[in-house]
């Protein structure tokens, strides 16, 4: 296997945390404090995990150079008090950045014993085969 750093868990903490801050700044109606706060956890674990240079390469692409204006432009709105459309570009903007891993995170999330099967289920299956296109299907 792959040894993992003490600035790697460190840095999927810091993601976890950012989540989170995120997901209870949207409950409580978008409170700016808690999505800023999230934003910067998120990219500060992001940068610990993979380490500065890739988190740069991996913003900077020229195929990825859409999601990053959003998502970063949706992190400016948020800052300057634009909650809601803030987080509605900095959404647009998270899934044109992480396209490419929505196959992958499906085929594993479907491997998963309990939660696997319900992944499977007809309707939610056909929408995660659209998700995650032709790559995301695989049968169990």
């Amino acid at each position: 296997m792959f040894e993992v750093s003490d600035a790697q868990k460190f840095g999927v903490g810091l993601a976890g945390f950012g989540i989170s801050f995120i997901f209870v700044g949207i409950l409580l109606f978008f409170d700016r404090s808690l999505l800023a706060l999230g934003n910067f956890l998120f990219i500060a674990g992001l940068t610990c995990v993979i380490g500065p240079q890739r988190t740069l390469r991996f913003f900077f692409q020229r195929h990825k150079i859409k999601g990053a204006l959003s998502f970063f432009a949706g992190v400016t709105l948020i800052l300057m008090r634009w909650a809601f459309i803030g987080m509605i570009l900095e959404i647009y903007g998270f899934f044109l950045l992480f396209s490419g891993f929505f196959p992958v995170a499906i085929n594993f999330l479907r491997r998963v014993p309990v939660l696997g099967t319900l992944l499977n289920l007809p309707g939610l299956s056909m929408i995660l085969d659209k998700l995650a296109g032709d790559a995301g299907r695989t049968r169990v």
